[in-house]
């Protein structure tokens, strides 16, 4: 984390601090879009690039503060503005002001470069001699053709990039702020096949402008044959070709760090993965340091028709959706997830994460999510995953979220169902008997009339026949057994035995 006024002090000649607010850390950036919710999310300083009005600059101060962000920047214009700057005081939020010739794209490249290139300290990452590597190699390549350069992996994750800020177009801005090719651009180079041609061959790619974007270079970073990532350089036009040889002589040199960076990041995950474990089990010593503010849920995640890649294809979509070091571990064949307990949008948060799993339908992929209650203190998180683990067992299979709240009823005769002995009891034995003996159907056709009271057509339906069939049935049922339907113990210890022999709760 960096304080904002050292922030602000390292861009003095871009930036000042209008309304200073004490203890103000920052370490991402988020440009606001208060029409899609986007404000930012604890640690965030937010850039208001498109509040062009008094009424806009009050909405973005009072939101970002609503998410916890570090601080707001506006331009020099609005940030100056009584109503402003008192609004920020009341929300208690830094406010920082923005000289109004600026350029915010050229903000955007210091801004990065200096929380991405920040000196080292006790949180650093350790992988940031690899990062300061690659930064170096990207300043390297951008010297040696004169153009913006960014280096990133095979998913399309920015990883490093040069200092340069001309020959900007809104396609680039996005993909430093997010550290990610937006989608868009990635459907047009997808819809080009320049990833297919990336992934196939050694062959640098020569990409024209289209849709407000300028040209770029793309040269693939190899290494043994498989493909690691790119180095893509912002141009006017296609560069010589003794530059692009000097380029791919340089992606060799990238394809040596790309493979520190993942052995690094392997073991880092690793790591983080062993220590979600043990705080999903019960070991909490020092799980305050690193688990973000809470309360927490555990989510058990699940993904239909791939249960043998569950966790590959959840570390993946989650981010995908810009949760860049998401808490996520398999432990005993099930995939766990700890997010925050919040309302909020931001990544790791609960509400998020339901936003993400609904996206993720609406594209063709099953993902289902089971929470337990929340955890306010780490110790709790190994009961909030017992939790998720009973929400999943009598959830419905097509439903896709769900929390332990919702699904209390089910899990009540869950648990008093598990208590029971696995062997029917007075006059539920004798239907079990006659249902072996005969190949009748009695335990079932009771239980449906139990679980639809007063409806007939409805508990015929559920399990497949016609009014009539349950009627006689149950007659049946009622000459065998001799069971007092009418008195209310009978019918909750008859309901309770039926679920400890179907071992599950109906829904």
């Amino acid at each position: 984390m960096l304080a904002v006024t050292d922030l602000v002090g390292t861009l003095s000649g871009l930036l000042t601090l209008a309304v200073p607010h004490e203890g103000a850390e920052v370490d991402d950036l988020t440009i606001a879009e208060p029409a899609h919710g986007v404000v930012g999310q604890p640690g965030d300083l937010v850039l208001g690039v498109g509040v062009d009005g008094p009424s806009g600059a009050l909405q973005v101060v009072a939101d970002a503060a609503a998410a916890g962000a570090g601080g707001v920047v506006l331009r020099r214009s609005l940030g100056r503005r009584r109503d402003v700057r008192s609004r920020a005081r009341r929300e208690g939020i830094a406010l920082v002001e923005l000289a109004d010739q600026a350029s915010w794209a050229h903000l955007v490249w210091l801004l990065r470069g200096v929380l991405d290139r920040a000196a080292v300290g006790p949180g650093r990452r350790e992988d940031a001699p690899v990062q300061d590597d690659l930064f170096a190699l990207a300043d390297a390549a951008a010297g040696l053709v004169d153009a913006p350069v960014t280096i990133e992996d095979a998913q399309s994750r920015v990883l490093a990039y040069s200092s340069r800020q001309d020959l900007t177009d809104p396609a680039r801005v996005s993909t430093i702020v997010g550290r990610r090719v937006p989608d868009e651009v990635l459907a047009t180079l997808r819809a080009q096949g320049v990833f297919r041609r990336l992934a196939r061959s050694s062959e640098p790619v020569y990409v024209p402008a289209s849709g407000g974007t300028k040209p770029r270079l793309v040269v693939p970073v190899r290494a043994g044959g498989e493909w690691l990532g790119s180095i893509w350089v912002v141009v006017e036009q296609r560069p010589p070709a003794a530059l692009v040889a000097e380029l791919v002589q340089t992606s060799a040199v990238v394809a040596l760090h790309l493979l520190r960076l993942r052995a690094q990041s392997d073991l880092s995950r690793r790591v983080a993965a062993d220590r979600l474990r043990g705080v999903l089990s019960g070991s909490t010593a020092g799980a305050e340091e690193w688990l973000p503010a809470g309360p927490w849920r555990v989510a058990a995640l699940g993904a239909a028709g791939d249960a043998g890649r569950t966790l590959d294809v959840w570390e993946s979509v989650l981010r995908r959706q810009a949760w860049t070091s998401p808490l996520i571990a398999e432990l005993d064949g099930r995939v766990y997830a700890v997010v925050r307990d919040t309302e909020d949008a931001a990544a790791g948060s609960w509400a998020w994460l339901c936003a993400v799993v609904e996206r993720a339908r609406r594209e063709g992929l099953d993902l289902v999510v089971r929470a337990g209650r929340p955890a306010h203190q780490p110790a709790g998180l190994e009961r909030s995953r017992s939790e998720a683990q009973e929400a999943d067992r009598v959830t419905p299979s097509g439903e896709a979220v769900a929390r332990h709240e919702d699904v209390w009823a089910q899990v009540t005769i869950a648990r008093a169902a598990a208590a029971l002995p696995d062997e029917a009891l007075g006059p539920l034995r004798l239907l079990q008997e006659h249902d072996a003996v005969h190949a009748t159907d009695h335990l079932r056709t009771l239980a449906a009339w139990l679980d639809h009271p007063g409806a007939p057509s409805a508990a015929a339906r559920a399990i497949h026949v016609h009014p009539n069939t349950m009627r006689y049935r149950m007659n049946r049922v009622a000459d065998l057994a001799g069971l007092d339907l009418e008195d209310p113990a009978v019918r909750l210890a008859v309901r309770l035995q039926l679920a400890a022999l179907e071992g599950a709760p109906t829904a």
